[in-house]
């Protein structure tokens, strides 16, 4: 019970709390943005089979998301998600193991560059959204995405919760 409630600490508590303790600065902002690590709701069992409350707790980030940006809409406060569509390479990946090889990773900038074009669009054009890097950065006119890979031309793996 304690990871789990480490999870749901982190990952829904920490997500809401830091969201609404933020807001004051936000609705003083000219473009106000909330961009959360969130995957898509995907309700297949396989997603929760292994890891329940992990998923549980991404899932809650999720719906933060929908949320806020419902409830947030009026000040014009835009609330997305965002998630890779492949494994980045992190010191977290690492601590996994052999599980994914960094080989089949792309580099964390995919991740970065994304959000960039989301938190400098204008916060009344895009809200509410659970969106995938590679997505984003096709509407960024950016379809090249061999430069992203840690080693370029290799077969990546696909993140979680994406079929």
């Amino acid at each position: 019970m304690r990871r789990f409630d480490l999870m749901f600490s982190v990952n829904v508590r920490g997500t809401f709390a830091t969201s609404q303790a933020c807001l004051p600065a936000l609705l003083q902002s000219d473009n106000p943005h909330i961009l959360n690590l969130a995957p898509p709701l995907n309700m297949d069992p396989r997603w929760f089979r292994d890891h329940t409350a992990y998923t549980m707790s991404k899932y809650g980030m999720s719906m933060c998301v929908l949320g806020m940006a419902a409830e947030f809409a009026s000040d014009n406060v835009a609330v997305n998600g965002l998630w890779p569509k492949t494994v980045i390479e992190t010191a977290a990946l690492r601590m996994l193991g052999d599980m994914v090889r960094p080989e089949q990773c792309r580099k964390p900038d995919i991740v970065a560059d994304a959000a960039h074009y989301i938190l400098t669009r204008d916060s009344r054009e895009l809200t509410g959204q659970l969106l995938i890097d590679e997505d984003v950065l096709a509407m960024a006119g950016s379809h090249d995405l061999a430069h992203y890979a840690v080693v370029p031309g290799s077969e990546l793996a696909p993140d979680l919760f994406l079929d």
